[in-house]
This record gives structure tokens, sequence and C-alpha cells, in this order.
């Protein structure tokens, strides 16, 4: 693999402060270290001793190719580093935001901006009742990571970094241009968060599949359950006043009905969302295989909580919240088939 070395950091480019370091905060990370800029990922001791033995190493499915060894100002476990930080970036899983802001709280000066870069939709709302004195935005990274082997890190999917809209942010975006990764600044954050919780309901199903996604994605039977769940999110939006934005090259109002179509005519029309690295994965079948618990109830768990706050219900993303629940447990995974049946049984009883 090409090897490079990591371009040097001007003193004077803004410090930028990846707070959860594992897959996406490395990757996010190694991207701007490729590009030159100040960057520091704070993660867990188990990733500081990976890197203490190995480089870190970018991949992506275009044939991005990155290496470079960190030294321990570019990753630590140390909280601290985040002090004197001009922009934080926050990648930890949604369980664990609670934690991380009340660590912040205590290290962060006041007006510092912080993005979450996560999962779900109420982090940034839980983060700036935490951090009352910060810069708080809501950003959306809406591609996979993989972890392909110690210290390796794999985009195996399209999309680019988004983010409300907000001066602080504004010195910092060089850094993202610079290194091919930009971070576009939005004022509809609310709609973006939503329309990429509507793809990131494929999740679950790819968990539960135990197949690469290409391959999930190529099994119509998968697809119409992640139709059915899409379905079931975009009603409950529309009448929660919620507009879907475009995120993929199909409209979002349109995507649960390309997913059911037959495989010949889904493999014509839906060429460009299948342009996915064969072996990439969702984050939620590498976090069962991990046996870590998942997000599923920041993804599918908050398409049910919209539901229940309109006194309505969403039994097929309910049934999903349970069926991940239950394979943290049994690791049982299921055929498209199965699956699709007993999604279909879960609405019928709705």
């Amino acid at each position: 693999m090409p090897s490079t070395n990591s371009p040097a950091s001007s003193s004077t480019s803004p410090r930028i402060v990846i707070f959860g370091a594992g897959s996406v905060g490395c990757y996010v990370g190694g991207r701007l270290l490729s590009g030159g800029a100040n960057v520091v990922m704070v993660g867990r001791p188990r990733l500081r001793q990976i890197f203490n033995d190995h480089p870190l190493v970018l991949t992506d499915y275009q044939g991005f190719s990155f290496e470079t060894w960190l030294t321990p100002n570019q990753f630590t476990d140390d909280a601290s580093a985040a002090a004197n930080a001009d922009l934080v970036l926050i990648t930890v899983k949604s369980a664990a935001t609670a934690e991380v802001a009340d660590i912040l709280a205590r290290v962060l000066p006041k007006g510092t901006p912080v993005v979450s870069l996560q999962n779900g939709i109420s982090n940034a709302e839980e983060l700036r009742a935490r951090l009352p004195n910060a810069r708080v935005c809501a950003g959306m990274i809406p591609f996979n990571v993989l972890q392909k082997s110690p210290g390796h890190f794999h985009h195996g999917t399209e999309g680019h970094l988004m983010a409300a809209r907000d001066d602080s942010l504004q010195p910092s975006l060089p850094a993202f241009e610079q290194c091919g990764l930009p971070l576009e600044l939005r004022d509809d954050m609310t709609s973006v968060m939503w329309s990429k919780l509507l793809l990131n309901l494929n999740n679950p199903i790819n968990a539960l599949s135990n197949v690469p996604l290409l391959e999930e994605l190529s099994d119509r039977n998968y697809r119409r359950c992640l139709a059915m769940a899409q379905r079931e999110t975009l009603e409950l939006m529309s009448q929660a006043g919620i507009e879907a934005v475009q995120l993929t090259p199909v409209p979002m109002h349109l995507v649960p009905s390309v997913m059911g179509l037959p495989n010949w005519l889904f493999t014509r029309l839906a060429k460009r969302m299948l342009e996915i690295d064969p072996i990439a994965r969702s984050s939620m079948w590498e976090d069962l295989e991990a046996g870590r618990a998942t997000e599923v109830d920041w993804i599918n768990g908050e398409v049910v909580r919209l539901a229940e706050s309109m006194n309505q219900s969403a039994p097929v993303n309910q049934r999903l919240t349970k069926l991940v629940h239950d394979c943290e447990n049994t690791r049982r995974r299921w055929a498209g088939d199965e699956l699709l049946e007993e999604l279909q049984a879960a609405r019928a009883s709705r």
C-alpha cells in the first residue's frame, strides 16, 4: 500500500480535537492530518496501544490511501487535550453522549465550537444542555467506516460532512477542504439529520443479515424490509412537519419505492446507490461482532419516540429495535425472507 507521511501542521492553523476517536473519529482525524491540519484524537487506551504498534492507515472506495505513524500529541486518552481546542468534533457512540459532555464541561473554555458527528437526532440537544457555554452544532457524517485491521480504517460509501451553520466554524473550513473531506454548513440540519436517519434505517437490517452492505442491498427481501421502515418513518415525519432533503441521487420520498423494485430494475435505476465497496458493512454490524451495545435506540428508537410524541405507533421500527437488542444477546441473524415476514407481521398487528 502506498505510504505517505503526515504533512507538517501549521502552528497557526486551528487546533481540531476529535473526541471519541473510534472508527469514524480516526478516519475523520486521519483525513484532516493528511491535509496538514493540526489534529488531536482523543480515544480509548486500547486504540492508543494499537497506534504504539501500528501506523494509522486510511483507504476509501475511490482509491484514497494515506498512512502515518501517530505521535503521542496526535492520539491520546487524556481528555484534557481538548482544553485548548479551536474546534471539537464528537464522534462517540450515542450512549456515551452524556458522559462525554460532562467530561468536556470541565475542560472546554467558554465559546468553544463543538460539532456532534453522531448517529441519531437528539445528541446535539443533549450536548447543549450539558455544555451551555459551548457553541454546540448538530452535524452529520453520512458514510460508512470499517476497521479492516488494527489501525486501518476504510471509508466504503459516498457522502460528505454537514453541520449547522455557525460563524464559529468558519476558521476551520479550509482544513476540511484541504484534505478532500469538505464540511458543508446548512440551515436545515433537522431535516438533514432525519433524512440521514432514513438511510441509517438500513443499519439494523445489515446487522441482522450478517452480510456486507452490497450483498444485502442486492437482495430484494432485505430491501423491502428497509422500504417498510422508511415508509413508516416518512409518514411520521410528514405528520410532524419534518421535510426530507435529498442526500442521495434518488429523492428521499422515492427511495422506499426504489428499494422495493425487482432486482433487475433496481440494479439499473439505482446504480449510484450501489457504488459501495464490496467489503463495507454497517457500524451496527461491527458493534454486534465486537459484543458492544448498538445504537439502535438512537436510530429506529428515534422513530418510535417520534411516533409516541404524536400518540401513534411505529411497529416496524419498534420490531427492528427489539430484534437488534435480542441479537445483542443471542447473536441470531436473519435471512431476507424470514426478516420480511417478521416485519410484515409486526405491521399487520398495528
